[in-house]
């Protein structure tokens, strides 16, 4: 792992419980028998989707998503928020009718097809995942945009990349966060792929995920630290009544918040706001989430400069000093290495 990448505090020893009633073994063997069954049956119908464009591919991927949820027993609960242009489908909003930029918080693998369920669009992935076997090709095929962690240079490249396919009226989903929390704190969003936003001219569609069950939030679907996967995806199939809620919240336009930096701050502050709704949790037996021990960082700040550096910037000064890719210099809108992404868990993209 490059020294560079965020990382959150959270660990499954400190953070993740599974609080509340459970299911029997017998259930939760359906559940992953359920996955495994749906998710063969998505890989299948991917190559067919692509070469039957008429087919309403976002409409499949949607059903897909909640039907792989349904399946690992959870209930998808979308929120609408009140205010302009909150979960809008088209012109300033995505879809077909124009391009968005979608950011959330980052909780767990599971947040991939919340997000999908709702409003799906191209991922962003690292690009060791083109050569995974069977999601390598599934990833590939469903248009995600992949990214080189290790070069940094490529950043800039990556992010016109983004900016193109926003350009062509497609969604692009991004977590900008760079690393999974447990949801009781959150990460501060990094401004660099905001900055695709604001040179294709569309609007940011912020989105807020919750986890909870019957008695409250709940951190059993946080997949953090040094946790493993197949760990992480018992425990889920393992809760009763587990409901992931995706509130969409008013679209941010660039002309309102020029620059990468004010537009990550403000998406930031829209999703803090909703992060907590009904009041911060208290989760008696994590340690590490004590009031106060992690909340959520704050947002970039965004004082009055004079000129914004170009993406690449810091990247052009670190080969002029001699250094190379993995200098401190990220090429990201603060010029720190503390903006530069960890990519989400999206597609098999480790969290960790």
């Amino acid at each position: 792992m490059s020294a560079w990448l965020p990382a959150a505090p959270c660990t499954p020893g400190d953070c993740v419980t599974v609080a509340g009633p459970r299911v029997g073994l017998p259930q939760r063997v359906l559940r992953l028998v359920g996955c495994l069954l749906v998710l063969v049956a998505g890989i299948a119908a991917v190559p067919l989707v692509r070469v039957l464009r008429w087919l309403p591919g976002e409409r499949l991927a949607r059903g897909w998503a909640r039907l792989l949820l349904a399946a690992l027993g959870v209930r998808v609960r979308p929120i609408a928020a009140p205010g302009p242009g909150a979960g809008a489908k088209s012109g300033s909003g995505g879809g077909r009718d124009g391009g968005s930029l979608v950011v959330a918080n980052h909780i767990s693998w599971l947040d991939i097809l919340l997000v999908a369920a709702v409003r799906p669009g191209r991922m962003l992935a690292k690009t060791e995942v083109r050569r995974w076997p069977v999601l390598g090709p599934v990833t590939s095929w469903g248009g995600t945009i992949f990214i080189d962690r290790d070069r940094l240079r490529a950043l800039p490249d990556t992010v016109e990349e983004i900016a193109a396919a926003l350009r062509r009226g497609e969604r692009v989903v991004v977590f900008p966060e760079g690393s999974t929390w447990c949801g009781r704190g959150g990460g501060r969003f990094r401004p660099a792929l905001f900055e695709a936003a604001v040179r294709a001219d569309v609007p940011v569609q912020p989105l807020t995920l919750r986890y909870r069950t019957a008695d409250g939030p709940s951190t059993a679907p946080a997949f953090v630290g040094e946790d493993g996967l197949l760990a992480s995806l018992w425990r889920v199939v393992s809760v009763r009544g587990l409901t992931a809620e995706v509130e969409l919240l008013p679209q941010l336009p660039p002309a309102l918040f020029p620059g990468r930096r004010r537009l990550a701050a403000a998406a930031q502050r829209v999703v803090d706001r909703q992060r907590y709704a009904d009041g911060l949790p208290d989760f008696p037996d994590c340690a590490a989430c004590s009031t106060g021990a992690h909340p959520a960082e704050r947002p970039t700040r965004t004082p009055d400069e004079p000129r914004q550096q170009p993406l690449d910037a810091p990247a052009r000064q670190s080969a002029a000093r001699g250094g190379t890719s993995n200098d401190t210099s990220t090429g990201m809108s603060s010029g720190t290495a503390a903006d530069a992404p960890r990519l989400p868990v999206g597609a098999g993209v480790d969290s960790r």
